[in-house]
């Protein structure tokens, strides 16, 4: 055979292999995205305009996170938000819409005495998404409810699911960096 035949082979052969190899690391990574979001992953996926858009955002998710300094709270400073959280459950039964509120202020609170910004709503969400994809769902749902609390818009059924939801999101919150197993019965 000619020389030439030899390096179209050999060229295609490499190719192929690129191929390959950039098939499975993409696999790997969208995995590894899949592992670390769960259904936070579907979500955006379905928000984005591709799949490659939807990864790239829940990357830049994750890196933006990683810059964070997030820390547990202390025993007091725990004991303060599990305090001011019975609060807010006990004041649903008088004051429904003014219990939404507080538990969106206090969630936001919990946020930002753990280190996360606050700055807006689809900031801090796709920031806990990272840490708590299987809660986040949750808080925007009562984020939503919360909204629509303002504007007049929310049942007291509406009310009440948006506390739970909050709750969600809190209970991951106060609770993150202590063993949950050894966490006191509330």
């Amino acid at each position: 055979m000619d020389a030439w035949i030899w390096i179209v082979i050999v060229v295609v052969v490499v190719v192929v292999v690129a191929i390959v190899v950039a098939s499975v690391f993409s696999s790997r990574r969208r995995a590894e995205l899949k592992d670390r979001f769960g259904p936070e992953y579907d979500r955006t996926l379905d928000s984005a305009d591709s799949r490659k858009d939807a990864e790239r955002d829940l990357r830049d998710r994750a890196s933006r996170r990683d810059e964070l300094d997030l820390h547990p709270l202390s025993p007091a400073v725990r004991e303060r938000y599990e305090t001011r959280w019975k609060d807010v459950q006990s004041g649903f039964v008088d004051r429904p819409t003014i219990a939404v509120a507080d538990a969106d202020d206090l969630v936001t609170q919990l946020m930002r005495e753990r280190g996360y910004p606050v700055d807006d709503f689809d900031t801090r969400s796709d920031l806990i998404s990272v840490d708590h994809p299987d809660v986040v769902t949750n808080y925007r749902k009562g984020h939503d409810i919360y909204e629509r609390t303002v504007s007049g818009d929310a049942s007291t059924e509406d009310l009440r699911v948006a506390v739970v939801s909050y709750r969600s999101l809190y209970d991951d919150l106060v609770r993150d960096g202590e063993d949950r197993e050894d966490a006191a019965p509330r």
